[in-house]
């Protein structure tokens, strides 16, 4: 028999840590935003990667070693108290704080507490993973270390592949990751589409080559095929259609290897004879339903911190809600990836509707924008009878915000100022052109007849209307003012959605 006081000793460790005594390491984080400190014994007991970073450390004239890290004082501090007590409290802390612990946790190698959260996050916030699916998966493969996480996302995208290849950003796909799904069975895509993907992510990567293909050199379709040797062998050339080899394939064959040209080549002649490259099987077609509609996101742009902390400003709170208890339903009654960018969209579908909350992702930027409107829209003004396109509804209670989000530390609120101006109705003569207007601080606006295709979309750049503008600029060396007020003024969207915003019973 054997008796375990684990619970008092994790409590003695703890004590040990926060009382300092005889501490032989100092670790300055954050470039000494805070110092810790540490007893080398344990610390090197407890992780490699500070028995290793200890052992090539000199001691001061003090016998004291010092450490470097770049990870947040409270990241670092978690870590510190589970290495001394192994206890690490999750509550009240924001989805994307346990993804950046992982992360922190994994540098360190701390291997059972990166597993637990990688699980944790698998287990518990489905949603906030798909939420910001490509941040998430282009972070595991540079780090190359959370199977369990590449797996997951891996099955979303062989049933919903569009989610990555579809995505702006796919040609910026580590490949290691664009090689794991190539290699899944399951890929829920047409093998040609697949071979189109690969090509343009390919040849992405090679920005100096020409753009038009019969201006191609013989090193050029070299240097293709050195970027693409680990993903070319994976395409089930033998399953692509003979049209659609003449069509897609041909124009590159010179990126193959001769003996696979080869047996193509024979394969559309004659496709019972044998070959010589190896025939990959067919990519296996899915019978696994989607998953049920209450497992999906609410939305694709925020997640449900967003949601508490815009709550919290609608009900003028001076702290954020938790995930659990905020007091509103999110409705979703626009989606632009689902209904269209086009402004007279917006008009049709949010007329009548009040308590709503726009909300944009800027294109090329980890921007989340956005405004709240009490007041509801209203599709019927006539340009015969009004001034200025539209009219302008007064409002003290609306307000424009700006998300924090990837690179985006701190979120922004801007409450109406100008309380006459506070929410603009476009009339029907102008619906085509302008969205939802927020005073002269936000509003959507194409000329294009669709958000996502023109810089149009605007944000003040003082507090016109509003208290302060909600996106951060930096003049860039020498520019004339006038010219970066054009440029980071305007912007285009890769998704917009309106939420109606609705009492929970």
């Amino acid at each position: 028999m054997s008796l375990k006081f684990f619970d008092k000793l994790s409590q003695n460790f703890i004590e040990l840590l926060n009382e300092k005594d005889d501490y032989n390491v100092i670790i300055e984080v954050k470039n000494k935003e805070k110092l810790f400190t540490a007893h080398s014994n344990i610390l090197k007991y407890r992780s490699q990667y500070f028995r290793k970073e200890l052992e090539n450390i000199q001691p001061n004239e003090n016998n004291i070693k010092t450490i470097k890290s770049n990870v947040s004082v409270q990241i670092f501090d978690i870590i510190l108290k589970y290495i001394y007590g192994g206890i690490v409290n999750l509550e009240d802390v924001e989805t994307r704080f346990i993804f950046d612990l992982m992360l922190a946790t994994n540098e360190f190698e701390l291997d059972e507490l990166t597993n637990k959260l990688e699980t944790y996050l698998i287990d518990t916030k489905a949603s906030w993973i798909k939420t910001y699916f490509s941040l998430i998966y282009r972070t595991i493969f540079s780090e190359n270390k959370f199977k369990n996480l590449e797996n997951y996302c891996n099955d979303i995208i062989a049933k919903h592949p569009s989610i990555i290849f579809e995505n702006s950003d796919f040609e910026s796909l580590p490949e290691s990751a664009l090689i794991s799904l190539l290699e899944r069975d399951e890929l829920q895509m047409e093998e040609v589409k697949i071979w189109d993907y690969v090509i343009k992510w390919g040849i992405s990567q090679n920005p100096t080559l020409p753009t038009n293909l019969e201006e191609w050199s013989k090193e050029n379709f070299l240097t293709l095929k050195i970027t693409l040797q680990q993903c070319l062998p994976l395409i089930r050339y033998f399953h692509i259609s003979n049209i659609e080899i003449i069509d897609k394939i041909i124009p590159y064959k010179r990126i193959l290897d001769k003996q696979l040209w080869k047996d193509i080549v024979q394969h559309l002649g004659a496709p019972d004879r044998p070959v010589k490259s190896i025939i990959l099987p067919a990519r296996l077609a899915s019978v696994t339903e989607l998953p049920p509609r209450a497992e999906e996101p609410f939305s694709l742009i925020i997640s449900e911190e967003h949601a508490a902390e815009i709550s919290s400003w609608v009900d003028r709170k001076t702290t954020i809600y938790s995930t659990k208890n905020i007091p509103y339903k999110f409705e979703l009654i626009l989606s632009g990836t689902k209904d269209g960018f086009a402004p007279q969209t917006f008009w049709n579908i949010c007329h009548g509707h009040a308590k709503t909350v726009v909300i944009i992702k800027v294109n090329g930027t980890d921007e989340i924008l956005g405004g709240y409107n009490p007041l509801a829209w209203d599709n019927t003004c006539d340009i015969n009878v009004l001034s200025s396109n539209g009219k302008w509804m007064e409002t003290k209670d609306s307000f424009i915000f700006s998300l924090k989000n990837g690179n985006i530390q701190n979120s922004i609120l801007s409450r109406a100022k100008v309380i006459q101006h506070s929410i603009w109705n476009a009339s029907k003569h102008y619906q085509n052109k302008y969205g939802p207007r927020f005073g002269g601080g936000f509003y959507l606006y194409s000329e294009n007849l669709d958000f996502s295709l023109d810089k149009k979309n605007y944000c003040a750049i003082d507090g016109q209307h509003y208290e302060k503008p909600i996106r951060k600029r930096t003049l860039p060396p020498r520019q004339f003012l006038f010219t970066n007020y054009v440029e980071l003024d305007r912007f285009s969207i890769t998704n917009y959605e309106v939420f109606k915003i609705v009492e929970k019973s």
